[in-house]
């Protein structure tokens, strides 16, 4: 198999000669073709979105698995989940071949272990309620092929990410994202182009399944968690903003909510307390739209 993320590009062979304006202007080049390539590959994207929406609906988890920068991505796209739509820390979980050691240095020989893969996903207990998605720039990684290989014998679900077309990867993963890139700016370096691509991809898949869920009114981020100073400013202009209620009085109605905003513009909204207004939103499994319209 001949890897495309392996070979020389042709407009950076001399990048080493080159002044720092001109090396950066070859990066920023090669880096707008990332989104139009992403964009070829948003028919699958869309069955993915799906696919993690019903298993997290159905009481599933979605778990990202990778190694070295692929696997650092999908800790982060988990990481960032909870603070953004107020979900479970093990709702979506990341793991990165060679476990938390990995995430600031490399860890020799990781990825070529699937049996780890597959004892990684074991000690999660991993089930066919849940659902695995695979993230390797070349589509062979071992460790994200025993992964996608032990979820299918448990019956979970499975997505793969890559940056090669007709990879092994995507030949056993239910769902197949593949993105050509053609060679990075320096050979094999899949941080550069495959790392943009797949951050793409991965913020498709969660906000995607999040917004899918109820998780956002309108582009509004009304399942924010509200954890520090920002995210509180933040939350009380949300409730002004779907309300039209003042300050003082957002302010109030956020408290009274417990800090949760959709609770908070039910209650603005219908003139109503919070246990009602709390009431009203579980009923709609927590889809703001379906109790206030709009």
């Amino acid at each position: 198999m001949t890897l495309a993320t392996e070979g020389r590009n042709p407009n950076s062979l001399d990048i080493d000669r080159m002044s720092s304006q001109d090396i950066a202007r070859v990066i920023n080049a090669e880096d707008a073709k990332v989104a139009l390539a992403v964009q070829q590959a948003l028919p699958p994207i869309a069955e993915a979105i799906d696919a993690i929406a019903a298993a997290l609906a159905g009481g599933g988890r979605l778990f990202y698995i990778g190694a070295g920068s692929s696997g650092r991505l999908g800790v982060l796209d988990a990481a960032e989940c909870p603070p953004t739509f107020s979900t479970p820390s093990e709702l979506v979980q990341g793991i990165i071949a060679g476990g938390e050691p990995a995430l600031t240095r490399a860890v020799e020989g990781a990825e070529d272990s699937p049996n780890q893969a597959a004892a990684d996903l074991a000690a999660r207990r991993l089930s066919r309620a849940d659902i695995v998605c695979g993230i390797a720039a070349s589509g062979r990684t071992p460790y994200v092929l025993g992964a996608l290989r032990y979820a299918r014998r448990i019956g979970a679900p499975t997505i793969a990410i890559a940056c090669n077309h007709n990879s092994p990867l995507g030949e056993i993963a239910d769902i197949s994202i593949s993105v050509e890139l053609g060679p990075e700016v320096i050979a094999g370096s899949t941080r550069m182009k495959a790392g943009s691509a797949q951050k793409m991809i991965l913020n498709m898949l969660s906000s995607g399944a999040m917004i899918r869920l109820g998780k956002v009114y309108g582009n509004l981020m009304v399942d924010v968690n509200v954890s520090n100073q920002k995210l509180h400013e933040r939350a009380w202009r949300l409730v002004q903003q779907l309300t039209g209620l003042g300050e003082s009085e957002c302010k109030a109605l956020l408290t009274r909510a417990g800090n949760d905003v959709k609770v908070a513009v039910t209650m603005g909204r219908l003139g109503i307390e919070a246990e009602p207004a709390r009431h009203a939103l579980n009923e709609a499994d927590g889809r703001l739209r379906a109790v206030i319209g709009g």
